[in-house]
């Protein structure tokens, strides 16, 4: 099997941008030779609720269906969508002030890349929903 490389951000929810206390509610990774850009994020507004106590919680669902719409090339989701994997995954992973705000993007390797996402999402995000 030979490994892929691959970039990786989470997706923080910031409640209080002024204060920068995030939690993770997402992970984007793209593993650009093997045309492989997804998104897996908290998609249910009680968990959301649970996470990011204060945050209108349908509204921040909303905005993160649009990040995985985004990654996934939904046309729904408007003319960035259409755009190749990799301008898709700078726009997701470019700095902004507002309650969604990507981590800095980190590298690896990996042989599948969506294990490798399902394995940061339920080490990184889900598990803080199971404390």
């Amino acid at each position: 099997m030979s490994a892929t490389s691959y970039n990786f951000a989470f997706i923080r929810a910031v409640a209080h941008p002024y204060l920068g206390a995030f939690v993770n509610v997402g992970v984007v990774l793209h593993a650009r030779t093997a045309g492989f850009l997804r998104a897996r994020v908290v998609a249910d507004a009680e968990a959301l609720r649970a996470l990011v106590p204060g945050a209108d919680a349908e509204l921040l669902a909303r905005y993160l269906a649009a990040w995985r719409a985004v990654a996934e090339g939904d046309p729904a989701a408007g003319p960035v969508a259409m755009a190749p994997t990799s301008e898709r995954f700078h726009w997701l992973t470019a700095p902004r002030s507002d309650v969604i705000q990507p981590s800095p993007v980190h590298e690896g390797l990996c042989g599948d890349p969506q294990q490798t996402l399902d394995e940061l999402f339920d080490g990184f995000v889900a598990a803080a929903l199971r404390r």
